[in-house]
């Protein structure tokens, strides 16, 4: 499949300046071509700011990033109307959010009023400004990165915005072998900085609507349903997930398959992805956490005790 291969170029590419990160480069991907959000947790210094940015120079993708901070202001992300005295009237400054890609780093820094001004423009993607509605251009991918939430001066993000996301990626430290050739990459040079696109927004547009016509036996469906109406009703659960997680678990599958030149899901597929589709829309009870379990940990029993199908 040629989407297949220009995908592998286009990994190919960020690994000139994200090195030994290739699982993860790909974990991104299928979140892009699947046309969803994506939230990038991990430590500071990890790379994650550096892996957006590379992902919109690889597909030649206007971008823009926002650095959050507690005094941000929903306006400072969505735009503001600024009156004009020579034509007296209104005009809508665009704010940053108007890109391809956006890198709200560090989204948890901020307040949950500054955070709620990208529910619609994640879920609708248009920003409502007085009796205007603006739309965005496609494609469009909200790209946040968040340090855990034990880090001093972090907020928790609200559940409806990160129901929001289709997918949670963590970055992790290095390999040894791999630290050192960063530093060698690194030591004269920033790569990034002469990173050349191999993929145009039309690529991108046209793989998103091949995504949608991988095949999916009701079966599969069946089996997705399964899965989340098992988050709705496990004891170490508190809060389970919603159909739009249905819907993202659905969406990735369907991107996995395309990315492993496939044309219709196997269970695998949703087996190997339910995590980065889950593991940030439920919520623990207090007993699971005071006996130290965790999302993943909970899920893959999930995974378990839901019996997959026979693929024919």
């Amino acid at each position: 499949m040629k989407e297949q291969q220009l995908i592998q170029s286009i990994v190919q590419n960020i690994e000139k300046v994200i090195i030994g990160k290739e699982k993860e480069i790909y974990n991104l991907m299928k979140g892009i071509i699947a046309n969803g959000h994506i939230l990038i947790e991990d430590v500071p210094g990890v790379g994650k700011t550096t892996i957006v940015k590379a992902i919109a120079k690889s597909i030649n993708l206007t971008y823009s990033r926002i650095q959050f901070t507690p005094d941000l202001l929903p306006s400072d992300i969505t735009g503001i109307s600024i009156y004009n005295q020579k034509t007296m009237e209104f005009e809508f400054r665009k704010g940053p959010i108007f890109a391809n890609v956006v890198l709200a780093d560090e989204i948890n820094r901020t307040s949950p009023k500054t955070q709620s001004a990208l529910l619609e423009v994640m879920e609708e993607k248009q920003v409502s400004e007085g009796n205007h509605t603006y739309k965005l251009d496609e494609p469009f991918f909200v790209l946040a990165t968040e340090n855990p939430i034990e880090h001093e001066g972090t907020f928790v993000l609200p559940e409806a915005q990160l129901d929001r996301f289709m997918i949670k990626v963590n970055i992790g430290y290095p390999q040894h072998r791999d630290e050192c050739k960063i530093l060698e990459t690194y030591k004269n040079d920033d790569p990034l900085q002469s990173l050349q696109s191999v993929a145009t927004i039309e690529d991108i547009l046209e793989i998103q609507k091949k995504v949608r016509d991988i095949y999916v036996s009701i079966e599969i469906i069946e089996y997705i349903v399964k899965i989340i109406n098992e988050t709705r009703n496990c004891k170490s659960i508190l809060l389970g997930a919603s159909p739009r997680a249905s819907l993202a678990l659905l969406r990735i599958s369907q991107a996995s398959a395309l990315i492993q030149g496939r044309d219709y899901v196997t269970p695998e597929d949703v087996k190997e992805n339910a995590d980065l589709v889950l593991s940030h829309r439920i919520t623990l009870s207090s007993l699971a956490r005071a006996n130290s379990y965790n999302s993943k940990g909970v899920i893959h029993d999930i995974l378990k005790n839901v019996v997959a199908p026979a693929v024919k």
